[in-house]
């Protein structure tokens, strides 16, 4: 009896040690994820814990960050930075389990005697494998899945304040871009008896491809145009802006359908690249001539009726899309001759793609339909109708791309 009280004690004294070293552990990190510390300070801690004060051999740490990835190893033979997890063998371990009971496809993985995976919310974070001094009975795996979790789970929230930092700054960002891109815009368009001009304009995200222009070259030429680039987000914007910013230019230097458009083509094939191209549609207007002058580089045919002639056309001749080649193969500049009482309807394929719950796109047909039904009303009743006709054909599909609705009227009062 009186020799079982030392060993009981020293038992009990090396416990009480291997308890307070954990503590301390845990101590030192949490002070560590307070004070802010660096993931790399994070897991050079978490190391030096298990190697020095839990008396782990060898060990490899695996954390799923995009995806899965070696932070951390020691002790090994092999180089786990550079091997893939087994993720086939592991998908069904929630649980401490010795990695001789897993079927790995990679026999690396059996270097190890256990794998402790840390889960947070029912979802596993990392895998811990490990292999202790001594017997693997005597090693507090708990503590080493505890231990994983505090460090992963901050590491986590890292990643998610950086994520949300990030976010944060991308919506800055957008918002700039969109407010930028919104004074691309022409800010006022004529509402008058003689000349009417209606836009809408929905972008699909915060900032779109579409672009719309009017511009006044004289007391009686006024141009009409509208666009659309491939693709989405900042770079189809960024183009579509210096497709506007050159588009004013040519304009102060001539009007001259043909130059204007083998000038854009030039500037966008060298900018974008092959990689982006854009649909567009200029008319000119001369009151004076009662002419209408169009190019239609590849863009939807707009609609045009003649009130005089009780007749409506689609303006479809000019050209292929901008960009693609250069320089381009043709171009044709038309001319609609002694016209002085009509409307024109242009747009861009975000109203026709627009798709039901049975995947039928909006189209032309239907299109026209409603444009021969309502060509002589107010153009913001023709907008508005129209928008709300595309809503209940589309239900509660979303729309896939950026609309963009310009429309002209005009009239000869004099």
């Amino acid at each position: 009896m009186t020799q079982k009280i030392p060993s009981d004690l020293d038992a009990i004294k090396a416990r009480f040690h291997q308890t307070e070293l954990e503590l301390n552990s845990i101590l030192e990190i949490t002070q560590a994820i307070n004070n802010n510390a660096s993931e790399d300070s994070l897991y050079a801690m978490y190391k030096f814990t298990l190697r020095g004060n839990l008396r782990v051999e060898k060990m490899a740490l695996y954390v799923l960050d995009e995806e899965w990835e070696c932070k951390v190893y020691f002790g090994t033979q092999n180089p786990f930075l550079m091997i893939d997890l087994d993720l086939d063998a592991l998908q069904d371990i929630t649980e401490i389990s010795r990695c001789a009971e897993i079927p790995f496809e990679n026999e690396i993985f059996k270097e190890f005697e256990i794998v402790i995976p840390v889960m947070h919310k029912d979802r596993v974070l990392a895998y811990v494998f490990i292999n202790s001094i001594g017997k693997v009975g005597q090693l507090d795996t708990r503590f080493v899945q505890a231990l994983s979790n505090i460090i992963i789970v901050a590491i986590e929230n890292k990643k998610l304040v950086r994520r949300q930092i990030r976010q944060e700054t991308i919506k800055n960002e957008m918002d700039i871009a969109r407010k930028v891109q919104s004074m691309l815009f022409p800010q006022r368009l004529p509402y008058r008896e003689d000349v009417m001009i209606k836009a809408t304009y929905f972008p699909h995200d915060m900032i779109g491809g579409d672009y719309y222009d009017y511009v006044e070259l004289d007391d009686n030429k006024f141009i009409i145009c509208i666009a659309d680039v491939s693709g989405k987000g900042v770079p189809a914007a960024l183009l579509m802006s210096n497709f506007q910013a050159l588009m004013r230019s040519l304009l102060r230097q001539t009007d001259d359908l043909t130059r204007i458009v083998e000038e854009l083509n030039l500037s966008i094939y060298d900018n974008a690249r092959g990689e982006h191209f854009i649909t567009f549609f200029i008319a000119l207007h001369d009151r004076k001539e009662h002419t209408l002058r169009y190019i239609n580089a590849g863009h939807n045919p707009p609609f045009f009726y003649n009130f005089d002639r009780g007749e409506d056309q689609l303006l479809e001749e000019g050209t292929t899309v901008l960009g693609a080649f250069s320089p381009l193969p043709f171009i044709h500049e038309q001319a609609l001759e002694n016209i002085q009482n009509f409307f024109l309807f242009t747009y861009t394929d975000g109203v026709t793609e627009v798709n039901n719950s049975d995947d039928e796109q909006f189209g032309l047909e239907r299109l026209i339909r409603f444009l021969r039904t309502w060509q002589k009303n107010d153009l913001a009743e023709i907008h508005g109708n129209l928008i709300s006709r595309i809503n209940q054909f589309k239900k509660l599909e979303k729309y896939v791309d950026d609309i963009t609705l310009l429309s002209c009227r005009v009239k000869n009062i004099s």
